[in-house]
C-alpha cells in the first residue's frame, strides 16, 4: 500500500500535468547546485517551473491521467519543467541553458497532449513566440490593404503633383 505522502505527490504530478500547456523533461546530471539556482530563476522569468519528481511517481500519475507513455524518457535523473502557458519561452530559456552548461540535456516532453521527443523540442525552442506570431499574422493580413490604400492614393497624388507643377510653371513665366 502506498503511503499517503507518496499518494500526495502523485495528486500534485496530476494537477501540474492537466494545468500545463506542456512538461520539458530534462536530464540535469553533474549540474550544480547554483547553477540549478540559475536554472530556476530564468525558467520563472519565462513563465515556468521546474520540479524534480522521483520517475516512478511520475509514471503512476501520468497512467492514471492516461496520458500516452514517457517511459523511455523517465530513466535517470529527471527535471520536469512545467509551462502554464506558453511552452516556445520555457524551451527558449531552456536552450540558452544547455548551451551554457553543457552537461544539460533534454530528453523530451509532452507539449499540448502529444509526446515530443529531444530534438522536437530544440525545434520549438527556435520557433518565434506566439506574440512574435500573431504580430507576423496580422503583418500579413494588413499588407493587401495597405497596398489597396496606396493604390486608391495614387490618382489624387499624381493628380496633386500635375497642378503642382503647372503652378511652378506658370510661376516661372
Amino acid at each position: 500500500m502506498p503511503t499517503l505522502e507518496k499518494q500526495q505527490v502523485v495528486a500534485e504530478i496530476k494537477e501540474r500535468l492537466s494545468s500545463s500547456a506542456g512538461v520539458i523533461m530534462a536530464d540535469y546530471r553533474g549540474l550544480t547546485v547554483k547553477e540549478m539556482r540559475t536554472l530556476r530563476s530564468s525558467l520563472r522569468e519565462a513563465g515556468a517551473e521546474v520540479t524534480i519528481y522521483k520517475n516512478s511517481l511520475a509514471q503512476i500519475a501520468i497512467r492514471e491521467l492516461e496520458l500516452p507513455t514517457m517511459d523511455e524518457y523517465l530513466e535517470g535523473p529527471t527535471a520536469f519543467v512545467f509551462t502554464p502557458e506558453d511552452p516556445v519561452a520555457s524551451a527558449k530559456a531552456l536552450l540558452a541553458f544547455g548551451k551554457e552548461h553543457k552537461v544539460f540535456s533534454f530528453k523530451g516532453g509532452l507539449i499540448d497532449g502529444q509526446v515530443v521527443d529531444a530534438a522536437a523540442v530544440k525545434a520549438i525552442a527556435t520557433l518565434p513566440s506566439r506574440e512574435e506570431l500573431i504580430a507576423k499574422l496580422m503583418g500579413t493580413m494588413l499588407n493587401p490593404l495597405r497596398n489597396f490604400m496606396a493604390m486608391a492614393n495614387a490618382p489624387a497624388g499624381a493628380f496633386a503633383r500635375a497642378l503642382q507643377a503647372v503652378a511652378d510653371q506658370k510661376a516661372a513665366a
